[in-house]
């Protein structure tokens, strides 16, 4: 698999993500659905605390990746929706992201007014493409005399 990672001249710079990922020959795209500041029994984590939901949130969509055979470095694209979204709040966010996210993919990051629950301040959803493997090499015949 190819991932490739533009800039595109004429565009600003960012060091909190890439403005294009093309990926050609993967086998497998993973998309996992937003996830929010759940424990597993559905309570939720970090009422009022960006920096305590950013981190359950990537650490459910972690083990969402998981259990797809992905990790962190397929992820090509991000969405996320805050709420309440302020400078400390966006900064907090993109330091929980960078314990997780190595390879800046592309992302999205939109304020909104509510999510499914009052408390909760964070949503996230996730692409991942995973590459192609080998094709197992065929024995060699031996050539008959």
């Amino acid at each position: 698999m190819k991932v490739d990672r533009l800039n595109p001249k004429g565009l600003f710079e960012s060091p909190f993500f890439t403005h294009t990922v093309a990926v050609s020959g993967a086998a497998k795209l993973v998309y996992v659905s937003g996830q929010v500041s759940y424990d597993d029994q559905g309570a939720v984590v970090g009422r009022g605390d960006m920096r305590v939901q950013t981190e359950q949130v990537f650490a459910s969509l972690t083990r969402n990746l998981k259990a797809a055979g992905a990790t962190w470095g397929d992820v090509i694209k991000v969405n996320g929706y805050m709420v309440g979204m302020t400078p400390e709040a966006i900064a907090a966010y993109r330091e929980g992201r960078a314990r997780f996210v190595k390879k800046l993919p592309a992302s999205t990051l939109v304020g909104v007014t509510s999510l499914v629950h009052p408390d909760l301040l964070l949503e996230v959803e996730v692409i991942a493409a995973l590459g192609a493997k080998p094709a197992a090499k065929k024995p060699k015949r031996k050539k008959k005399r």
